[in-house]
């Protein structure tokens, strides 16, 4: 049980496979013949899934860890610029209903209560649109930052929008090219164990046995090494998010020039929602819905009319169908196997969590990798702790999207609503929330998935109200806060001026890159 981590294979590639063995090579100096040995066994004949195609502004953090250049990573990865999500028609219903969550914080967050001025003095403006500049950018198509911007810095908070499988592709390429990782082309067809009931090797079709010292499962919905070898329990989630299928469809743009949204638009419908995203050489559109409440057919007439009444063509190609159970692992990490990615759960596309949780739990892995087998479980035992507590936070703040609607139009809404649908921790939230607004002390560790300013955002957008007005605290300066709302006017008519749109900038960097730091 002392014997040293020498050696990582990982089982599966697409994003969660090549992002980690792309974290963990440039973290251990896969390329140093002194380094930890990473190999990837990638199978030939599966493609990436791709739904949803958004990111966080953390994975600017890591692809700058990994070594990547972010004007490569636009050009090659047909990437555009996210700054948030907008939300059409989940609170009533009605055309004119919106919000947006954006990836700024509001302007003076943590230095005083913005919400009770709001309130106050302010109700007849969405929360978003008076605390932030960034809705106003994402108006106008506006990029979050400037021509002469140094890579990875930000005037405006953001994240990318991207091609799942030409992101797949540049990062085995980066990862086999310029981090040492062994890529295996094959099959894995079995697995061999030890006697203590570790995993020894997994078997290939064409290559044989591939020993390691840790397994990292990035198998997909496939699950083979956590799910279907160990049969560790997976934890669904059907009964608090219904959704459970998509159909996704690739849009093109009516004009070369057409604009290229800045922000993820997410847009209600009577059984789900429509994504839409924007990437330079089309859009990426898809209809995530519950199948208890709708039919294929009703759902795929709803996505035709969405792409045609936003300027797509009539005549659509069919879309593909992805099917999936929402819900997660009991385990991530059990003996010495990991499960990154759909391997270890998926719930749906709504605020593109997936990618992120790759990335976080790549991060830990690589910087908790155990330097013995004896290490092992007590660094186990930290990674499924985590996980199951950012799990459970992922389920609260998506659901919290649902329970706020006013919609009542459809069995769908109707029954998102139902108290037994929805978990206590996120029942007993929303009510301390009708007096105060969340704070950091809602969401205790220091590493929250989504921070108390996101909850804001999504609350108020959805129209949510305190049922009484709470008893004035010190923290409660209308007039400071109203300095705050000024700023925030103030930097969204100099950002307006000074930032060029998303697609004026993608041009600039696919000529002549970004500036290097």
């Amino acid at each position: 049980m002392t014997n040293p981590i020498r050696h990582v294979v990982i089982v599966g590639g697409g994003s969660a496979g090549w992002l980690t063995a792309g974290v963990v090579a440039a973290d251990h100096c896969a390329k140093s013949e002194s380094g930890l040995r990473v190999t990837l066994i990638e199978s030939p004949d599966v493609g990436p899934i791709g739904v949803g195609e958004g990111t966080w502004p953390t994975m600017r953090d890591t692809l700058r860890r990994i070594g990547v250049t972010e004007s490569d990573f636009i050009r090659e990865c047909d990437a555009s610029f996210k700054q948030g999500s907008r939300f059409n028609q989940w609170a009533t219903g009605a055309e004119g209903d919106y919000y947006y969550h954006p990836f700024v914080l509001p302007q003076g967050y943590t230095d005083t209560s913005l919400v009770a001025s709001w309130l106050q003095r302010h109700s007849d403006v969405p929360f978003a649109d008076l605390v932030s500049f960034q809705p106003h950018l994402c108006v106008h198509g506006k990029a979050p930052k400037q021509m002469s911007t140094p890579e990875y810095a930000a005037v405006a908070n953001y994240a990318y929008h991207l091609d799942a499988g030409k992101f797949g592709m540049f990062l085995r390429k980066h990862c086999t090219e310029k981090l040492g990782v062994k890529l295996v082309l094959d099959h894995v067809v079995a697995i061999q164990t030890r006697d203590n009931g570790d995993i020894a090797a997994v078997q290939t079709r064409e290559q044989g046995p591939i020993e390691g010292d840790l397994f990292i499962d990035c198998t997909g919905l496939q699950s083979l090494l956590i799910g279907k070898h160990y049969e560790i329990p997976f934890l669904s989630q059907k009964h608090v998010l219904f959704n459970d299928t998509a159909l996704v469809v690739q849009v093109p743009y009516p004009h070369e020039d057409s604009p290229i949204a800045s922000q993820t638009i997410s847009t209600a419908q009577t059984s789900g929602w429509i994504w839409d995203i924007g990437l330079p050489t089309r859009r990426g559109i898809g209809h995530v819905y519950s199948s208890a409440h709708t039919t294929d057919e009703a759902a795929e007439r709803e996505l035709r009319s969405y792409v045609e009444r936003t300027g797509g063509p009539a005549n659509a190609p069919s879309p593909r169908k992805l099917s999936f159970h929402p819900g997660y692992r009991t385990k991530f990490w059990h003996r010495n196997c990991v499960a990154i990615g759909l391997s270890g759960g998926f719930i749906e596309p709504l605020e593109a969590s997936a990618l992120a949780i790759v990335e976080f739990s790549a991060a830990m892995l690589s910087d908790q990798l155990p330097a013995t087998r004896s290490a092992m479980d007590t660094v186990a035992r930290r990674f499924n702790d985590a996980f199951l507590y950012r799990w459970e936070r992922v389920i609260d703040f998506l659901k919290l999207h649902y329970i706020l609607t006013r919609r009542t139009d459809s069995a769908y809404w109707r029954d998102n609503c139902r108290t037994d649908s929805i978990p206590d921790r996120l029942q007993d939230l929303t009510e301390f929330w009708r007096y105060q607004p969340p704070s950091r002390y809602d969401l205790p560790r220091i590493e929250e998935i989504f921070p108390s300013a996101s909850y804001q955002y999504v609350l108020y957008g959805m129209g949510f109200r305190p049922q009484s007005p709470p008893a004035m605290r010190r923290s409660d300066d209308p007039e400071r806060a109203d300095e705050f709302f000024r700023e925030a006017a103030a930097l969204t008519g100099k950002m307006l001026k000074a930032l060029p749109t998303n697609r004026e900038l993608i041009s600039h960097i696919k000529r002549n890159g970004l500036p290097r730091i």
